[in-house]
């Protein structure tokens, strides 16, 4: 299978998507037909130049999408703890 090339202003774009829109990088990905990583990398490379920094809404979208999941992450590992927790309690004598 040959492997697939994309333009510099595709790349950007996908960036733009990013940065801008306050797409998430697997979203843009899907939306765009490439892969995930592709797009992580993309943002990587390219985020840093000028007009493609996060800015305004589409960085606070994406802070606030971050750190909704990181919160529902957190919420699992406490509830699993709990959960343990309880369970190694009722063994002690």
């Amino acid at each position: 299978m040959a492997r697939r090339k994309f333009t510099r202003e595709f790349k950007v774009s996908a960036v733009k998507l990013v940065n801008e829109q306050g797409y998430s990088p697997a979203e843009a990905a899907r939306s765009l037909g490439v892969d995930p990583n592709s797009v992580r990398d993309w943002i990587k490379k390219f985020g840093h130049e000028a007009g493609l920094a996060p800015s305004g809404e589409g960085a606070m979208a994406a802070e606030l999408r971050r750190l909704r999941c990181e919160n529902t992450r957190l919420r699992m590992e406490r509830d699993i703890l709990k959960k343990a927790t309880a369970f190694f309690a009722k063994d002690q004598p």
